[in-house]
């Protein structure tokens, strides 16, 4: 379905012709708009593009036959029939028609192939002015929370970090509408990343391996616009990258650098939140406890609390075991503490510290 100009078109409507097989046409109405909104029909004909419609033993649709004539309507639409199939009191709306028209014309195409149908999901891209996406998010459209989803607009976001839970996180945020998506670090993919980060590099990418924030920029770029990458380490020379940014997910284990970044977010008033993952090896198995700790200008006192700014092994949470599913979940924690903060998702305790812990299954805030 698309609008050109003043007409509302429907492609891949099944009909069939007179020599009884299946073909697929266009319905095209006129779309009366007052001052941009969208109004009752004004009329119940409908354009086609096509040859007639038929019944499945090839006899021609008379009952809704209007005219048959070729002509351009603007926009290059150009239609070869209209058809008339009026209700007592009208259409009370451009869905009632136009789908009342699609199903008169597609029975009997169905009842030749039970598996042709008008609704093909086509993908359906969107202009760079109307969405930071390459193409519509009808998964929000279909759930209808595209009111809720605008919360996350107007919005520039930073990663520090692209390991397994920063790429986790770049990957739960190139699916919001937020305007910009700021990548930071220095260091390349390595074969050991492709096995705790989203996604199946080649073994021809991994030989020559890119850096971390180009290799996960093209790939999410293919859905979105507003991805920055930038290919260094953060530290206090050059933290001043960050200014501008709403929040920012910092997903790194340097104590030192971390404390330069908290300092300057703090400094700028932004809101972050920092990620922390602690696996140890137990009895022949693994154990250990993931932590997301968020901070607003309202809100900070805990910080000093909770996150280590040491890079010495007496940090909890500075092992170095990665796993994908626990990466994947402490992004996850870390997304939808950040849409809470922006009214996406009902926040009754407003916890700002989160800790899982694997062996006992237990999920704590604070």
């Amino acid at each position: 379905m698309e609008i050109r100009g003043a007409h509302l078109v429907i492609s891949h409507i099944p009909y069939v012709n007179s020599d009884r097989t299946v073909q697929f046409g266009t319905l095209v109405s006129t779309l009366a708009l007052n001052g941009g909104d969208v109004t009752k029909p004004d009329t119940h004909v409908v354009h086609f593009v096509g040859e007639h419609p038929c019944h499945k033993d090839g006899s021609v649709m008379f009952q809704i036959q209007h005219g048959s004539q070729t002509q351009t309507l603007g926009e290059c639409i150009v239609v070869n029939h209209s058809f008339s199939n009026k209700p007592p009191n009208g259409y009370p709306d451009y869905y009632e028609k136009m789908n009342r028209y699609a199903e008169v014309i597609s029975a009997p195409a169905r009842s030749l192939d039970s598996s042709v149908t008008a609704k093909t999901f086509r993908v359906i891209e969107s202009e760079p002015d109307e969405s930071v996406f390459n193409y519509l998010d009808t998964n929000s459209s279909r759930a209808a929370i595209e009111g809720i989803s605008a919360k996350l607009k107007g919005h520039k976001v930073g990663i520090v970090g692209l390991g397994g839970t920063g790429s986790y996180v770049l990957d739960l945020l190139a699916k919001t509408p937020v305007d910009e998506i700021h990548l930071f670090d220095g260091d390349v993919f390595a074969q050991h990343n492709a096995f705790r980060a989203p996604g199946a590099p080649s073994v021809e990418l991994l030989r020559i391996p890119p850096l971390k924030v180009a290799y996960l920029a093209e790939i999410y770029g293919r859905m979105r616009r507003g991805i920055h990458a930038h290919g260094v380490f953060l530290n206090a020379s050059n933290v001043a990258l960050l200014r501008g940014l709403d929040f920012v997910f910092i997903c790194m284990d340097k104590g030192q650098p971390k404390g330069d970044i908290v300092a300057f977010l703090e400094a700028m008033g932004a809101a972050f939140a920092d990620v922390g993952m602690g696996v140890q090896v137990g009895d022949n198995n693994l154990l250990g406890i993931l932590r997301v700790t968020a901070s607003t200008p309202g809100n900070r006192e805990h910080i000093k609390k909770h996150v280590s700014f040491n890079d010495g092994e007496d940090d909890a949470y500075a092992t170095n075991i990665q796993i994908a599913d626990l990466n994947m979940l402490n992004a996850a924690l870390a997304v939808m503490k950040w849409k809470k903060l922006r009214g996406f998702y009902q926040d009754a305790d407003g916890e700002h510290h989160i800790t899982y812990s694997i062996n006992v299954n237990q999920l704590l805030s604070e």
